[in-house]
């Protein structure tokens, strides 16, 4: 079985191209087997679809949902590491099964104790949570000997919010894709296996920044800069299909999707404030105004340094390192002794984390009636927030993870998550509440993840020409496991889908 993954993959848009015979692979797969789109996490934590896809199981349970991420005992966030995990990927199951693995580049993972398979993770990508490495160490060193370096030249880390050329971007993806495709193909013939998942991050960095507002919907559009892409991952396909033979059944699935950059994110910190949760006890009346702003020495002499030499001293430090000073600065202000309710570091959601007694150090918000009033104060002022230029809503739900996404790792997420309408920027908000806040976003780049994700599957024992209905992202893992013949964990939430199970 080969399991391709595609990174904030557009299935709309794959679908579209396909049937407009621009993507002749994608549609060979689409004619010959069976495909679906896919409810996804995403739609609530954008990037926990990827950890739910490895475990079967949703962000509550796993607990892994971004770069930086709470945690009981903390007081603010720590970087996404080793052993966050609640919950066992597939390829591991596989593994302790006895099913010989080959895994490349999965994002938010990490290679698990005990894994004997072939794994490399944080190579082909262009945002890297961990050091690049592999299993066994040696594989790592090889595969670049034989493929060469990854070529993107971008990170992450350092663009920030930074606009790029739609172009350029694009053509560095289109030969990154072609390495990442050479490398598949390099480790199919090196090591033996009979499960191969890799992950191609390009249309990840595509979605954010070569997507443009002709792509909505269903459009079949090959202007974009986002469509060279897509042929290159179009070719790719057709070539890792060919290099795993007739006999190889293969799925493609991606968690998410595509939409435009609109967010209220960066407004929500001076919202908080209006609303009282940065001074007194409870906030849940607003009354107490905040408590006057901390002076830091690092923070301070950070301020005082020009912006571009900021980020070039950045990138020579080591990153844990990076990171403690990163929160540091982030966290300055705070007077946590007088603050209910923060912003979490984000990607565009608006992340929410009450300081709650018991589980922050610095908690001061008791359990039980405290906590739950001040949550419904808050959902409720959120909800009331409007555009100032057009008087629309701007938000479009306010989730409290207890409800969504109960589970044993509950309390490494959020406790409330703000879900933006998204129907145009938003640079200036208000409510009887919060009066006028305004703001324009820093955020510069034109696309982001919204849901559905989708798959497709071909090969051996796949139904042709069925869909996958009402399905979701938490069905792949048990799906994989049961075609392979290894037992479904009851901790996995998703249901096998027959079509891939078909003898």
């Amino acid at each position: 079985m080969l399991v391709v993954g595609l990174e904030m993959g557009d299935g709309q848009l794959i679908r579209a191209w396909s049937a407009a015979g621009l993507l002749p692979n994608f549609k060979r797969l689409f004619d010959e087997g069976s495909w679906g789109f896919l409810e996804t996490t995403a739609d609530e934590l954008h990037i926990s679809a990827w950890p739910s896809i490895y475990t079967g199981a949703k962000p509550g349970e796993h607990g892994v949902y971004f770069t930086f991420q709470p945690a009981p005992g903390l007081q603010g966030y720590k970087r996404f590491h080793e052993g966050i995990y609640g919950r066992p990927t597939f390829w591991s199951l596989l593994d302790r099964a006895g099913r010989r693995c080959v895994v490349l580049d999965p994002p938010y993972s990490h290679a698990e104790p005990g894994y004997g398979g072939a794994y490399v993770h944080d190579w082909g990508t262009w945002a890297h949570y961990l050091a690049p490495g592999s299993v066994p160490a040696d594989l790592l060193p090889c595969l670049e000997k034989a493929c060469g370096a990854y070529p993107l030249g971008l990170e992450a880390n350092d663009l920030g919010f930074a606009r790029l050329d739609p172009a350029d971007t694009s053509r560095r993806l289109v030969k990154s894709l072609e390495v990442k495709s050479r490398a598949v193909r390099w480790l199919m013939r090196e090591r033996p296996w009979e499960l191969f998942f890799a992950v191609f991050g390009e249309t990840h960095a595509a979605g954010h920044y070569c997507w443009s507002a002709g792509l909505k919907g269903d459009s079949s559009d090959a202007s974009s800069a986002m469509f060279p892409v897509y042929a290159s991952l179009d070719r790719a396909l057709g070539d890792l299909r060919e290099a795993a033979g007739p006999e190889t059944t293969l799925i493609v699935v991606s968690g998410d999707r595509c939409g435009p950059n609109f967010a209220g994110w960066h407004l929500l910190p001076e919202v908080l404030e209006r609303l009282g949760c940065a001074g007194g006890k409870d906030q849940a009346d607003g009354s107490t105004p905040p408590p006057a702003k901390r002076f830091d020495p690092v923070k301070a002499l950070r301020d005082l340094l020009p912006k571009g030499f900021r980020k070039s001293l950045a990138r020579r430090l080591p990153t844990a390192l990076r990171d403690k000073l990163a929160q540091r600065v982030d966290t300055a202000d705070i007077d946590w002794s007088g603050t209910s309710a923060y912003c979490l570091p984000t990607d565009l959601e608006g992340y929410i984390r009450i300081n709650l007694r018991g589980r922050e150090p610095q908690g001061i918000v008791a359990p039980g009636e405290q906590y739950e009033r001040l949550l419904q104060m808050l959902t409720a002022s959120l909800l009331d927030l409007r555009n100032a230029a057009t008087g629309a809503r701007i938000v479009r739900r306010v989730i409290s993870a207890d409800d969504a996404f109960p589970g044993d790792r509950r309390a490494q997420l959020p406790d409330l998550i703000v879900q933006w309408e998204a129907a145009g920027p938003i640079k200036s908000i208000t409510s009887e509440r919060t009066g006028m806040v305004n703001g324009e976003s820093p955020d510069t780049r034109s696309g982001t993840h919204c849901g559905p994700g989708f798959a497709a599957a071909a090969g051996p024992g796949v139904s042709a020409g069925a869909t996958l209905k009402a399905a979701s992202i938490l069905d792949l893992a048990p799906s994989i496991l049961a075609r392979m013949g290894v037992e479904t964990p009851p901790a996995m939430q998703g249901r096998i889908w027959q079509q891939l199970t078909e003898s």
